[in-house]
């Protein structure tokens, strides 16, 4: 590697650790722990995904690509990862709330999504229970029912219906949901970029994003509301897209292999000074 990428490299490390490091000292995670994660995960790739063809990964090669010793690999090989945090009540919800928005059977005659009773004896209007029964995976009606409540995405009508109150899943309370989203959202982002690093422009993964750093705080307001309208449109219309082709929805589907596709979109504001890094201030 040479100087020039090494920094670069460095620098990149730095930014990326700062926005983690300040979510890990607020819930205060001290850097023990975290260097025992971050120990844990170099062990796990260097095992998976670093080892030579035909061989069993050994201990010593652990050693030698991750810089640890021998007795701490072993160490942490027994360990195991008991630190992943789990994502799939956080799927399952935001699942039943793509059908709800996507799919007509669950619509009303003006295409939005309809009132639903939790159970329905009418054959030709489905309620609820159905719509979880489909798209929610094996697990109880009433456990999405209470979830969807909680996160405020559904409300009670006076005759008992349920009113779809939120296009997409957004914990508005508890933090277990919100760091979870963390672990997941952030992972899929850097590994599209690593994609990127590693594979010709052919076959990059779709990488953009827009920033200015000189706008007036007055036009925050109206820049955010359309920029949220405009993602949330185009997350629906992929969303129709690709549950057309997913053997889940849709079990009909023929076709080989097992694969994700995602598209993550983010929107964030700062004030510049807030946002400078340190490194560049220094330069400066």
């Amino acid at each position: 590697m040479s100087d020039a990428l090494r920094a670069t490299l460095a620098a990149a490390i730095r930014r990326l650790l700062r926005p983690l490091v300040r979510i890990l000292l607020r819930n205060g995670v001290p850097f023990g722990v975290f260097s025992d994660h971050a120990k844990q995960v170099y062990v796990e790739v260097a095992e998976r995904e670093f080892s030579v063809p035909g061989r069993k990964p050994s201990v010593s090669r652990v050693s030698v690509l991750t810089g640890l010793t021998r007795k701490e690999v072993s160490r942490l090989k027994r360990a195991g990862d008991a630190a992943a945090a789990p994502v799939e009540r956080y799927n399952r919800a935001a699942r039943v709330i793509s059908a709800w928005v996507r799919e007509p059977d669950y619509h009303d005659r003006s295409g939005r999504p309809a009132l639903l009773p939790i159970e329905s004896d009418d054959a030709e209007r489905p309620g609820f229970a159905d719509l979880v029964q489909r798209f929610g995976g094996d697990v109880p009606t009433r456990a999405v029912l209470d979830e969807l409540e909680r996160v405020e995405a559904v409300s009670r009508t006076r005759d008992g219906r349920l009113r779809l109150t939120a296009r997409a899943y957004v914990p508005r309370t508890g933090e277990e949901e919100k760091l979870a989203i963390l672990g997941s959202d952030v992972a899929d982002l850097v590994e599209s970029i690593d994609h990127n690093l590693t594979h010709p422009p052919a076959e990059a993964f779709f990488q953009r994003k827009v920033a200015y750093d000189n706008l007036v705080s007055e036009s925050l307001p109206a820049i955010r509301r359309d920029a949220s309208t405009r993602a949330q449109k185009l997350l629906e219309h992929l969303d129709r897209k690709m549950a057309g082709k997913d053997r889940d929805s849709h079990p009909e589907v023929k076709g080989s292999g097992r694969h994700r596709a995602v598209l993550g979109i983010f929107y964030l504001e700062q004030d510049v000074e807030d946002a400078a890094d340190p490194e560049e201030e220094e330069g400066s």
